[in-house]
């Protein structure tokens, strides 16, 4: 597809919002923890929490079934590795998928530093996601839509998380693409970018089932005199081939296709579970004495389970089937859990509810408080994160 000048208008947004976005990190460290950050390298640092060290050491060690230590050291749990994650846990992070560490891996071969290659990573990355998604709500409704929904997209409360060492940028670039790829007939393209979304993210393989109902969608638009069955749609299983290089590292290193499974319900608490079970387990953590913990693991998950299903609930009147079940589909995974945690990421990749959100706000007062709201969100989540703090 040929650039057009929206796609330089919406890359250079990305870009205005990344170089805010680790401005305010320096900004809100300092005011915070009163510290300083002396170099590039400590301004990168300053996003170097939780799972971000995770793949990290997968990128700089790889996939291991045991975490070996230095023969000799003082201590007994040194790790024979710098200590990113600072934890000896590389045996477990067979959770945190493949394809952003090995990105991560390839990019460090030539930039040398592991943590500025996964800036890098998620940074390109990034770039794709605000163009696809106002060339993929273009075709539904009209430009100013689009363009909205792709602003919203850049300053949704937790959208930090495209900029810093996750795999929300590459996920979210993906799965763009592979509905774009889609709605424009190129369905190859489609299941490519799809298989490499599921051996990004678990919830990759929601495109099975979204790429199918795109797939029906447009078979009953069409007279049924010209309705075939389109051997093109057979690139819809190329998802569960991502999906199968995945299960064969965990065969690889473990012996067992599905060990992820057995340690995150070990070491994550994590077990699939009914969803009425995994917001129930929500509402228990409103009692808890920390007000920290009531508010960022009660409050917060319970705000963002009830916007997605709102937004489930909108797409399903407004938008295109495929778009209510990529939606659904994501939702059930988030709450199918035992231990419900980082909903408010999670939502992120829920890309309809930008298109929901610009269509609601056609009037400019609309727009400016949504867009208050959600940049008052992602300064507060924001801050908290850069100073060390959980923030999904």
């Amino acid at each position: 597809m040929r650039l057009e000048r929206s796609d330089w208008l919406l890359a250079g947004a990305v870009l205005a919002v990344k170089l805010a976005t680790l401005l305010y990190g320096v900004i809100a460290y300092g005011l915070v923890s009163e510290g300083s950050v002396g170099s590039f390298s400590g301004v990168l640092g300053l996003w170097n929490h939780w799972d971000t060290p995770h793949y990290l050491d997968v990128a700089n060690w790889g996939y291991l079934a045991a975490d070996p230590s230095v023969p000799g050291a003082v201590e007994p749990d040194a790790c024979y590795r710098p200590t990113f994650s600072k934890t000896c846990d590389l045996d477990l992070f067979i959770v945190f998928y493949p394809l952003y560490p090995w990105l991560t891996a390839a990019a460090k071969f030539v930039l040398g530093d592991v943590l500025l290659s996964a800036f890098v990573v998620s940074g390109i990355a990034s770039l794709f996601v605000a163009p696809l998604l106002y060339r993929l709500v273009r075709i539904e409704t009209d430009p100013g839509v689009a363009g909205r929904a792709a602003i919203f997209a850049l300053i949704f409360p937790t959208a930090y998380f495209l900029h810093i060492g996750y795999t929300e940028a590459l996920f979210m670039a993906l799965v763009l693409g592979s509905f774009l790829a889609a709605r424009t007939d190129r369905w190859w393209l489609a299941g490519l970018l799809g298989g490499l979304a599921a051996l990004t993210r678990v919830n990759g393989l929601i495109l099975v089932p979204a790429l199918a109902a795109e797939a029906a969608t447009q078979w009953f638009g069409r007279p049924p005199a010209e309705r075939r069955v389109r051997p093109e749609w057979l690139a819809i299983g190329l998802v569960l081939v991502g999906f199968g290089v995945y299960l064969g590292v965990n065969q690889a290193v473990y012996g067992e296709p599905f060990a992820f499974l057995r340690i995150q319900d070990v070491h994550w608490f994590k077990s699939l579970a009914p969803p009425w079970e995994g917001i129930a387990g929500v509402f228990g953590w409103l009692g808890n004495e920390n007000p920290e913990t009531r508010l960022m693991i009660g409050w917060m998950e319970l705000l963002f389970i009830g916007i997605g299903l709102v937004g489930t609930v909108v797409v399903a009147m407004r938008f295109r089937p495929s778009w209510f079940v990529w939606m659904a589909g994501n939702w059930l995974l988030f709450v199918s859990t035992s231990f419900v945690l980082s909903v408010p990421r999670y939502a992120l990749t829920l890309f309809p509810i930008y298109a929901a959100m610009a269509v609601l706000s056609r009037r400019w007062q609309v727009a400016v408080a949504l867009g208050a709201v959600s940049l008052i969100g992602y300064g507060f989540f924001a801050m908290k994160f850069a100073n060390g703090g959980w923030a999904f």
